[in-house]
């Protein structure tokens, strides 16, 4: 399916073929060599436009060919094709040797029989500690209804890990306190935690927590009216939003129509800062999904329920008009 007639939702249901499991990324060199390695930090970034990313080890030996690559494809492997996530993790060997592939945009071996495969164009790179984080522009992608490849703990996987036998909370000091297993506890401590690293970005482009989550809910889609907004903050920025909203459009990072009906957009400076800012928080996901495994897919999926039973306006914003 081609860029031009990207349909959101398949396009979504292609990028949550990625189970927090197992993908190569393809290549070809300056010289015309294909070259593909296994990896499991790719993550989605965006919907329009469509961005996903991964990252890469700056030991890596392919580094400097994908640092200078302008295409690359990621290939979200299917259970059957273990073989192929092992020959792929190896050097030192032709990893293409008897394989058929496609050919993809610039070249790009596309490899066959994946859950999902998608073509990107370098779109930008950054510097995540011993990591470089590639983002890219999704040009193409196919998806099929195969269940994707797990991988977890130095073996393929489905199952998630149980807690440590006997691992209990503490107790807090004070009766009446909250424990160290209380949910509002655990849900606020890991949100701060989560978005610290973020903050300094935040910074940079001179956003408060608040103006950062209203600038990004107006990627959602092109244009949102005020009541959509209010509709779908319920609960969330209320009385605090409309001061966001007039913050962005004073410093030109979104603009709005009142002919009857008031309506917000971003700017194309808006639209620049907000998928910077959201490729940072994406590659902050990307390495705790990482760490956690096959239970970041669990993750999502408990708190999905959660917050539909305790905020059911909270997909309001996803609603098509």
């Amino acid at each position: 399916m081609n860029a031009a007639v990207f349909d959101a939702g398949e396009f979504r249901k292609a990028l949550g073929a990625f189970a927090t499991g197992v993908t190569i990324i393809t290549t070809r060199a300056a010289d015309g060599t294909p070259v593909g390695l296994t990896a499991n930090s790719f993550n989605s970034v965006s919907l329009n436009p469509p961005l996903v990313l991964w990252s890469l080890a700056n030991s890596s030996a392919s580094l400097e060919v994908f640092r200078n690559a302008e295409h690359w494809a990621v290939h979200v492997l299917a259970t059957d094709q273990e073989d192929l996530s092992g020959r792929f993790a190896k050097r030192g060997i032709d990893k293409f040797a008897g394989l058929e592939c496609d050919t993809g945009a610039g070249g790009v071996p596309l490899l066959r029989g994946c859950t999902a495969r998608f073509e990107c164009r370098t779109a930008f790179q950054y510097e995540g500690g011993d990591h470089l984080i590639f983002v890219g522009e999704v040009q193409a992608f196919d998806r099929a209804e195969s269940a994707p490849l797990v991988f977890h703990g130095g073996r393929y996987a489905h199952a998630t890990h149980r807690d440590a036998p006997g691992l209990q909370p503490r107790t807090a000091h004070l009766a009446g306190s909250f424990s160290e297993d209380f949910l509002g506890y655990l849900l606020g401590r890991s949100h701060f935690r989560f978005f610290a690293p973020l903050r300094e970005a935040l910074d940079g482009e001179g956003l408060s927590d608040m103006e950062f989550y209203v600038l990004s809910t107006l990627t959602l889609k092109p244009e949102l009216t005020a009541q959509e907004l209010a509709d779908g903050m319920a609960g969330v920025l209320d009385d605090r939003r409309k001061a966001a909203l007039d913050s962005l459009v004073g410093r030109e990072m979104a603009s709005y129509r009142n002919d009857g009906v008031i309506a917000y957009e971003l700017t194309e400076h808006g639209r620049e800062v907000a998928l910077r800012l959201i490729s940072r928080a994406k590659a902050l996901e990307s390495q705790v999904i990482e760490r956690l495994g096959p239970d970041a897919a669990i993750l999502k999926s408990l708190l999905n329920r959660l917050l539909a039973e305790i905020d059911p306006s909270a997909a309001t914003l996803w609603q098509a008009p």
